[in-house]
């Protein structure tokens, strides 16, 4: 095995993320492996056969390791395609595209076997279905296919809500609309870290009193739960199918169903904050042991 390797890095530096970065580059030095840090595709340029970042080809990089949601541009994600057709990446840049639609992420999913929420899809002229379809269901969730953090998510509860939301989805001139039925739950999520195919932890997201979302940025709250054997072989088959190394897969159970079904698979879930962590969510290094150790085993030479 070669010792001159080197990574590209590029993960959230908020919420306690400096110091995950450098816990992870000192453990990889630790074994060979050099890190160039902080290296945002967006400020990179592509000329002939090279992506350059500060006159460094990332194209000669052993692999890069992309983490974070929340700085991400067009561009940024369009040189992460292209780099990935030519080294290894974490996730994938297409097991993350995959992550990033909603609705390919449940296609994929039901076609593995895990339930998910009944769903639909259709074209904006068929518009005049969802009406069909809110009859069908009775209550049912609007998704942007390609949103994060419960953003843009709309609970249409009667048909005078989705006539009220329908003119601004038409001035939006979306291509399709994406809707789940919505699923009858106690307010709580499980949030399922898995890292190559490995479960990290498992910790519960529950909605505050004003809203039904899970989701931090929507108002929830994080509290420690104890998995079962069935949500860690749901989360870890759920990652498997949709190609992720690394994965937060968000369940919740369908009290109508009596099953647990799959809401989200992200592919950067992040770590536990300084504050999470002194409610007993010590996972941190757990998590950063397994992706140095994939690190590891995936720029073997």
């Amino acid at each position: 095995m070669s010792n001159n390797r080197t990574i590209g890095m590029w993960l959230y530096q908020n919420g306690g993320g400096d110091k995950i970065q450098q816990k992870m580059t000192d453990l990889l030095k630790d074994r060979g492996i050099q890190t160039i840090a902080n290296i945002n595709l967006r400020e990179a340029i592509a000329r002939d056969e090279n992506i350059l970042y500060k006159d460094k080809p990332l194209n000669e990089l052993d692999l890069f390791f992309s983490y974070n949601a929340g700085e991400q541009s067009k561009y940024q994600m369009y040189l992460y395609q292209a780099l990935n057709r030519v080294i290894p990446m974490i996730n994938s840049y297409e097991s993350f595209a995959l992550t990033e639609d909603k609705f390919h992420t449940s296609f994929v999913l039901r076609n593995h076997g895990i339930a998910t929420a009944d769903y639909k899809l259709c074209h904006r002229d068929d518009g005049h279905r969802l009406s069909s379809i809110m009859k069908q269901w009775d209550k049912m969730v609007y998704k942007p296919t390609d949103g994060w953090g419960g953003v843009g998510l709309t609970k249409i509860e009667n048909e005078s809500t989705l006539d009220m939301l329908m003119p601004f989805l038409n001035q939006m001139d979306l291509r399709y609309f994406y809707v789940e039925k919505f699923v009858k739950y106690d307010n709580t999520d499980f949030r399922v870290d898995i890292v190559d195919g490995k479960f990290v932890e498992c910790y519960g997201r529950k909605a505050s009193g004003t809203d039904w979302r899970t989701n931090i940025t929507a108002g929830g709250s994080v509290f420690k739960r104890e998995p079962n054997d069935t949500i860690v072989d749901i989360a870890i088959k759920s990652c498997a199918a949709c190609g992720v190394d690394i994965g937060g897969v968000d369940i919740i159970y369908d009290l109508e169903k009596e099953q647990y079904v799959v809401l989200e698979v992200n592919g950067i879930p992040a770590f536990a904050t300084p504050a999470q962590e002194k409610i007993g969510l010590d996972f941190n290094d757990k998590k950063i042991e397994y992706i140095v150790d994939m690190i590891d085993r995936k720029t073997k030479k």
